[in-house]
């Protein structure tokens, strides 16, 4: 009898650490979520101290099945970006009129947009990382926060920074917001020291990135975007 109870026992533990199984957890199945959803829409800021020379406007992105339309600025440049699997259409920086990423010229802004599209994430993906670059999360409600891993941290501050760039006393802290299983914001503050091309540049900046119209998201592409995309 004492054998069959420790089994009952047993069985019910295990399956209530099944049922909590961790902030991290938790947090994974709801980027997991929205990623398999593949409908959503999203808008991310930056913000940096006042005298930084590297000063990103907002960026608004939508996703809609395999295509995806992100726009963003910055100063007074605007770009907006449409993905549709290995293709790619978008707006040139001079003009605004519809080009292939690979006609887009491969200097200055153009640079930035071909550097933007090859190391594009959408942001279940990017979350998801960030839960496994995080020491650990604490949960407050329907927040999470943790702080991030030294080596999650220097990711972050070298994006987009090429193979030149080194970085040293890295750190960062991030939070994710979840509401019914459902991934809704993150945010992530990062800090450090950049070094490239022989020039050390202090690095301060926070990340927030707000999803919303899930399941309803729908993009219209427009037609000299789809003459480019086959």
């Amino acid at each position: 009898m004492q054998k069959i109870l420790f089994s009952i026992t047993a069985i019910m533990a295990a399956s209530l650490v099944a049922a909590h199984a961790g902030p991290k957890d938790d947090v994974t199945a709801a980027a997991q979520k929205l990623a398999a959803g593949s409908n959503y829409t999203w808008h991310a800021t930056v913000t940096v101290p006042a005298g930084s020379r590297f000063k990103p406007g907002p960026t608004d992105g939508k996703l809609d099945g395999n295509i995806t339309d992100v726009k963003m600025s910055f100063r007074d440049n605007h770009s907006e970006i449409i993905m549709d699997g290995a293709n790619t259409a978008v707006t040139d920086p001079d003009d605004g009129s519809w080009t292939k990423l690979s006609d887009l010229d491969s200097q200055g802004s153009g640079r930035f947009i071909s550097m933007m599209v090859q190391n594009f994430k959408a942001p279940a993906a990017q979350a998801i990382d960030l839960v496994g670059d995080t020491q650990s999360l604490q949960q407050t409600g329907n927040s999470y926060t943790g702080a991030l891993t030294e080596d999650g941290a220097k990711k972050l501050l070298s994006f987009r920074r090429g193979g030149n760039a080194s970085v040293s006393n890295p750190s960062g802290t991030v939070t994710f917001w979840v509401d019914g299983g459902q991934l809704t914001k993150f945010e992530y503050h990062v800090k450090g020291t950049v070094t490239f091309n022989g020039d050390d540049r202090p690095v301060d900046h926070d990340t927030t990135v707000t999803i919303s119209d899930v399941g309803t998201t729908k993009i219209d592409v427009p037609a000299d975007a789809k003459k480019l995309l086959p």
